[in-house]
């Protein structure tokens, strides 16, 4: 079995290595620019771990499945930012922000049907079982956009409702990666279940912690301009527990900070941090992203796992929910 280091440098050559056709290079450079500027490569490398659990045959009937992930995820990525009019992605400037919305959303589109291109070269066997699983993925993506949308103009979102949300928006990915790798592998059918489980309390983990950094992370580090979920209205796990938990004072104070335009931004982002460090809403979120770990660490319990893929899988999920970036 290979360190999560060594997988992680397998995925990046894979990576280096992908060859995109070069005309129209209006529609292929944004592309290009997407899947080089960095990111942590979570989905291919879940994938590829999970397949590693089982095999050490590592080629492209495993590496073109995990890229085909990298590049469906970089695919939402470029439709995210122009729903958010967001400027920078991984601190570099994003592609609608360079080349204008209409290329972004035409670079993405061919993004995503090159991931099926990807995607089918997986073991003949197994095409029909990673293709549905891919699919119905995709669709689940787009579910959870569209609710994440439509939170920001609805007054009262129940934390239920947001759990639903990133669950499909968010989770339903890395649960998709790390089944695949599992299934391409032939991994025994519980074992599968179990990791797709895993891999989606591990993906609201993450997603609660981007959150998280959003509002609390070092902007350097995070690569993103730190408040853009505050001033975009976005309901987070932590503006839906404010919404939930201020009263009184903290109700105006909350209903001021939310009514503040863009020419107050500092203030607003400021403002914003504080009401959550005042409402425990802070501390509450650091609680919640360990508490959704402990739940996907106990989804692989009693199914039969060794100690060693364990290890693995929780030294990879510890990588992703105790993070700055």
């Amino acid at each position: 079995m290979y360190s999560l280091k060594e997988q992680e440098a397998i995925i990046a050559r894979a990576i280096c290595n992908l060859k995109f056709v070069k005309e129209p290079a209006g529609l292929y450079e944004p592309l290009e620019y997407m899947m080089s500027i960095g990111g942590k490569r979570i989905r291919p490398r879940l994938c590829l771990a999970a397949y590693n659990l089982y095999s050490d045959d590592i080629g492209d009937n495993i590496i073109s499945p995990a890229l085909a992930l990298e590049i469906f995820h970089n695919f939402t990525l470029l439709h995210d930012d122009i729903m958010d009019r967001a400027d920078t992605r991984r601190g570099q400037l994003t592609v609608c922000k360079k080349w204008g919305d209409n290329v972004a959303i035409l670079s993405g589109d061919v993004m995503c049907i090159l991931a099926y291109k990807w995607l089918t070269a997986c073991p003949a066997d197994k095409q029909p079982q990673v293709l549905e699983l891919f699919t119905k993925m995709g669709a689940e993506v787009c579910e959870g956009q569209q609710y994440d949308m439509e939170f920001e103009t609805q007054p009262v979102v129940t934390g239920e409702e947001y759990i639903n949300m990133i669950g499909l928006k968010t989770a339903a990915l890395l649960a998709c990666s790390v089944k695949m790798g599992a299934v391409i592998a032939n991994a025994p059918e519980a074992q599968a279940e179990a990791l797709y489980n895993f891999g989606w309390q591990i993906g609201l983990a993450f997603q609660i912690s981007d959150d998280y950094l959003d509002t609390f992370g070092d902007p350097h580090v995070f690569g993103k301009k730190i408040g853009g979920d505050i001033m975009c209205g976005k309901k987070t796990w932590l503006l839906v527990e404010a919404l939930k938990r201020a009263s009184g004072e903290s109700r105006k104070r909350l209903n001021e900070i939310l009514a503040m335009g863009d020419d107050r931004a500092e203030e607003k982002i400021a403002a914003m941090q504080q009401l959550y460090i005042d409402l425990g809403v802070k501390q509450d979120a650091v609680k919640a992203i360990e508490e959704y770990h402990e739940k996907a660490m106990e989804c692989l319990s009693g199914n039969g796992f060794t100690p060693e893929q364990l290890d693995i899988l929780k030294e990879f999920s510890a990588s992703l929910v105790h993070r700055e970036d």
